[in-house]
């Protein structure tokens, strides 16, 4: 009989990883164009490709993890990968130029892409089919709450502490993870032991990279997530532009306070609700912040929209993740797990790119009042492709 069990050893182990390795890149993906510049006098152009390239080796990392995970078990990825990440963390201390960091940002990405797809899988085995929702709505509290301190903290060491020390503390939080990893084990991993010995063609990658039924969904978090980078690339610029630059570091702790207020009582509601009572008004609320973003000229308001944008994106990124998790079958939720972040990553590693051509012509305001009518056109996609589905069959019980 299945345990309906959700705080079990391997679930809080799981999160705990999770975490840190997303601290690490929210760490990182903030400092490393400074970084760039102020080290090796990097031009703009380059230090974005130095912050970009990570997300780029995120990307590839993700796109073959579903396939190794069946090659090689969950498990054995995760150790492998995560051992690799401490490695190439080390290489940050060597001074062997701008070209070398370059090459490192896409290098260290692809085994930390990996990771986190890997501890994803774990998790999505492990809690009980019932409490599927609530379950990795607590779960991905840990990412949330990543991306809110993450930047934070990175931000701070800038300006209070050295780039070495930021490395050293990136060493420390991937040692951790390595630590409890030996201890996190998939209690039901069939998809992995099905294949485990037989040998992937390049088609058996593609199929176990990429689960079709996830990419609607997949488009959703993308487009979301594009709306979010461009939150994080350039609030702090903005910030400085309207005079309230000692406020918006605390912007990420507002957002992470209300996803922590809100995320249990979301969760709950999307297993006994449907996922359409939390999507539209997260949608509402994620907007209304982009807007409100565009006018903002007080610490305060600031801060508010930091709470709302929670209420929104926050809330947004969990649901999408359970309708992804519950669109596969059983056998291929690390594959589906695989092709929801790989979405939501393209999102994240595009934005900057595109927005830098965008926000030089229409200014930082106008560019947050252009994400908030992407993300209100994003809700009318979700009604189409998933939302007027799950209404219809809710009418039809």
């Amino acid at each position: 009989m299945q345990s309906h069990k959700l705080w079990t050893k391997d679930f809080i182990g799981s999160s705990f990883i999770n975490f840190f390795l997303t601290l690490v890149f929210y760490l990182l993906i903030v400092t490393m164009a400074t970084y760039a510049i102020e080290q090796y006098h990097a031009s703009i152009s380059t230090s974005g490709l130095v912050s970009g390239l990570f997300v780029i080796g995120g990307l590839t990392g993700r796109l073959i993890s579903g396939a190794l995970i069946h090659k090689l078990g969950a498990n054995r990825l995760l150790i492998i990968t995560i051992s690799i990440c401490i490695i190439l963390i080390g290489l940050y201390f060597m001074d062997f130029g701008i070209v070398f960091l370059v090459m490192l940002r896409f290098l260290h990405g692809v085994p930390h892409g990996m990771a986190l797809t890997a501890i994803s899988s774990i998790v999505a085995q492990n809690i009980p089919e019932s409490r599927k929702s609530e379950g990795i709505n607590y779960y991905s509290m840990s990412t949330t709450l990543a991306t809110a301190f993450g930047p934070f903290l990175g931000i701070f060491m800038t300006q209070h502490t050295t780039f070495p020390v930021l490395f050293l503390v990136c060493l420390i939080l991937m040692g951790l993870s390595l630590m409890i990893s030996f201890s996190v084990k998939v209690i039901s991993d069939d998809q992995s032991q099905a294949i485990h010995t037989k040998a992937l063609k390049f088609k058996d990658i593609i199929k176990n990279s990429i689960e079709i039924n996830t990419i609607p969904i997949g488009i959703i978090i993308l487009l979301l997530s594009f709306a979010y980078s461009g939150v994080l690339t350039y609030l702090n610029l903005y910030a400085s532009q309207i005079n309230l630059t000692h406020i918006a570091s605390f912007f990420f702790i507002m957002y992470s306070i209300m996803v922590f207020l809100s995320r249990p009582l979301t969760g709950k509601l999307m297993d006994y609700r449907g996922h359409n009572i939390v999507m539209y008004p997260a949608f509402i609320f994620y907007a209304l912040s982009m807007f409100m973003l565009s006018t903002v000229n007080n610490g305060f308001v600031l801060l508010l929209i930091g709470g709302i944008m929670g209420l929104g994106f926050g809330n947004l990124q969990s649901a999408t993740q359970v309708i992804a998790v519950k669109s596969a079958s059983k056998s291929r939720i690390s594959v589906a797990t695989s092709t929801y972040f790989i979405c939501f990553d393209a999102g994240l590693g595009l934005s900057p790119y595109l927005l830098g051509y965008i926000t030089p012509i229409t200014g930082y305001a106008h560019m947050f009042g252009l994400m908030a009518i992407i993300i209100l056109l994003t809700g009318i996609v979700y009604f189409f492709i998933h939302g007027l589905k799950e209404t219809k069959e809710k009418l039809a019980k």
